[in-house]
């Protein structure tokens, strides 16, 4: 039997041993809408372990160390996980995900990919992820990431 959905958020160091597929969720975060809820819950009903690195609480003026946990948080789990999501909103710029994105694609980690259409380098987003990936398919919507996303989690 197939375990349930598991949620973790940066900066746990909650491990996952349930053997299930594992996500990573990255996208914008600062200076753009919580679009991680709308996505993370549209696949609560899988058996997946998803890692969101969008906190609920950061501590902005905090101490200059918690930058770095929470880079090495994502830089970890990225690793761990079995597939990366990325989507890129509209605002804001999103340089270092596009930093993340073009070295992921480098690899042959499983990857998905969504941009939205007013993302002002969504063009680029695609032109160049199909040059290197020719196997992913860039969605133009958060429902058809997620879409991707579950037929991987459920096959």
């Amino acid at each position: 039997m197939k375990s349930k959905f598991k949620y973790i958020e940066a900066p746990s160091e909650e491990e996952d041993l349930s053997g299930q597929r594992r996500l990573f969720v990255a996208g914008g975060i600062t200076g753009c809408a919580d679009w991680q809820t709308e996505f993370i819950d549209g696949l609560r009903h899988l058996a997946l372990t998803v890692y969101n690195p969008r906190r609920k609480e950061f501590p902005m003026g905090g101490p200059r160390n918690e930058a770095e946990v929470q880079i090495k948080w994502e830089f970890a789990k990225m690793r761990y996980a079995d597939a990366i999501s990325f989507w890129f909103p509209k605002p804001p710029l999103c340089p270092i995900v596009l930093y993340e994105l073009g070295a992921w694609c480098m690899t042959d980690k499983k990857l998905f990919v969504g941009c939205d259409p007013g993302f002002w380098r969504s063009f680029d987003v695609t032109f160049q992820t199909g040059l290197v990936r020719p196997d992913i398919t860039v969605a133009p919507t958060l429902k058809e990431l997620r879409q991707q996303v579950e037929a991987w989690a459920s096959s």
